[in-house]
């Protein structure tokens, strides 16, 4: 079997998973209709009506993971949000991987900057090279562990232009790195590889291979109490109103996997 045969055969899987997962039974309804019809031209088009909207409605992603199996420089998961202009951003997320070269594991770009919040683990340094609007500081990765559960944060100001990285629970100092200018769209957002260029130029070298999960995001530097709460699993922080993991609206791309979430036993 080909290459191309087994990544077409993947996404129809992944096409047909998304049809049949959505939570409205009328949307259903129409799926059965769509694909047990003859193939003639309204069938094909309502198929492919179908698979749009699937990409694009939210999904409650609770105790779910992401899990990138392979390295590759395709493979990844662009998240939407209809946010497009943010003058702060906290992310939160949780990740599992045993890579120990560099690897991306949150790509914001758009058509004036790559790099326009970008959190990637180096190698080199040991380090985290947080980026804004095209700027970065290193900023060190002492806490950070691999083949275990990560609690990682990260904030950013655009009046200040200060930026601060949190693992579990654990803050950084706040450094400035980029200021006096807000991230504006079209925003893509990426897990999974780095953006080199507005959604692609991706590079297998810095592909994420492992788990994802409890992905956040908020247009506002959130509390330290919060980001606490976030790190230790706590009911009490408030869910992203750019990005929320119980309402994500995403869509997979190459070899991703939707599973139900692993959590180490300490």
């Amino acid at each position: 079997m080909t290459a191309m045969r087994k990544q077409t055969e993947y996404k129809s899987h992944n096409s047909l998973h998304c049809l049949t997962q959505h939570p409205d039974p009328r949307f259903k309804a129409l799926v059965v209709f769509a694909v047990c019809s003859p193939l003639d031209k309204m069938a094909l088009l309502l198929l492919l009506g179908l698979l749009t909207v699937c990409a694009a409605y939210p999904r409650d992603l609770s105790g779910k993971m992401f899990t990138f199996p392979q390295e590759t420089n395709t493979a990844h998961v662009r998240l939407t949000t209809s946010r497009q202009d943010l003058r702060a951003v906290t992310v939160c997320f949780r990740s599992f991987t045993e890579l120990q070269r560099d690897h991306s594991l949150f790509s914001l770009a758009t058509p004036s900057a790559a790099n326009d919040f970008l959190i990637f683990k180096s190698a080199a340094d040991d380090g985290f090279h947080m980026w804004t609007r095209n700027n970065y500081r290193i900023f060190g990765g002492k806490n950070y562990k691999l083949n275990t559960w990560v609690s990682i944060c990260s904030t950013w100001d655009a009046a200040s232009g200060l930026m601060q990285l949190w693992i579990d629970g654990k803050p950084s100092s706040r450094i400035f790195v980029s200021s006096g200018s807000n991230i504006n769209g079209p925003i893509i957002i990426v897990l999974g590889q780095e953006q080199d260029s507005h959604g692609g130029a991706f590079d297998v070298k810095q592909s994420f291979v492992g788990m994802m999960s409890d992905v956040h995001m908020w247009d506002y530097v959130v509390s330290p109490h919060e980001i606490q709460n976030y790190a230790h699993r706590f009911v009490g922080f408030t869910p992203g109103n750019v990005l929320n993991w119980r309402e994500l609206e995403f869509q997979t791309v190459g070899r991703v996997l939707i599973e139900d979430e692993q959590w180490s036993i300490t």
